[in-house]
């Protein structure tokens, strides 16, 4: 093994990396308590279930970065998963709330512009980074993916959270709207920013 072998190795098992990976991983164990509370009928503590390996892997989400800043284990392994896992977490979960049927009608625009937003950002970010452009995240990006973790986690409780807070889906679909009216905005600052370098390029 290589030295560069041994550096990769190493940074890919860090805490930070470990914690990212983790998130990952839990996606179907919260596909399979979904699918089988809604799909198949299962009991309704199958939601509290899903909301809590939802909640620890965003907790993941928030302590990679901080472990990875403080302990100065940043890596670029890290920054390509990190973004991969976020999406594939919200990704899941909003097409598993659709095919339950908690997200539907009007709502489902919601998502389809949530989820065509990452679409575009990541497209976005595999051009720039071809041409060494980095897009930090907007203080209001952050603030989106907080609403629309909120949001999920709402609509992830669904009936079981109903008959402990009234209007417990009724919040989360609120909030996944509001996400998605800012997601609008973030993205067009994305794709605006993204256009001003492609036009430089093509200069």
């Amino acid at each position: 093994m290589t030295v560069t072998t041994k550096r990769t190795a190493n940074s890919a098992m860090s805490l930070p990396n470990i914690l990212t990976m983790a998130r990952i991983a839990a996606i179907p164990v919260l596909v399979g308590c979904i699918f089988s509370q809604s799909i198949m009928d299962g009991p309704l503590w199958l939601r509290w279930v899903a909301l809590g390996v939802f909640i620890g892997a965003a907790v993941t989400d928030f302590f990679d970065g901080y472990y990875a800043r403080i302990w100065n284990q940043q890596s670029a392994f890290g920054r390509m998963l990190d973004p991969i896992a976020d999406k594939l977490l919200v990704a899941s979960c909003l097409l598993m709330l659709a095919a339950d049927g908690i997200i539907h009608g009007w709502t489902l625009w919601a998502a389809i512009v949530i989820l065509c937003r990452e679409i575009l950002v990541s497209g976005l970010r595999e051009y720039l980074a071809a041409l060494r452009v980095s897009v930090p995240v907007s203080r209001i990006a952050k603030w989106k993916t907080t609403i629309q973790l909120i949001a999920i986690g709402f609509l992830l409780a669904g009936e079981a959270g109903d008959q402990v807070l009234p209007f417990t889906t009724q919040i989360g679909l609120a909030l996944l709207w509001i996400s998605a009216i800012v997601t609008i905005y973030t993205g067009y600052d994305y794709f605006r920013s993204g256009i001003h370098h492609l036009i430089e390029e093509d200069a």
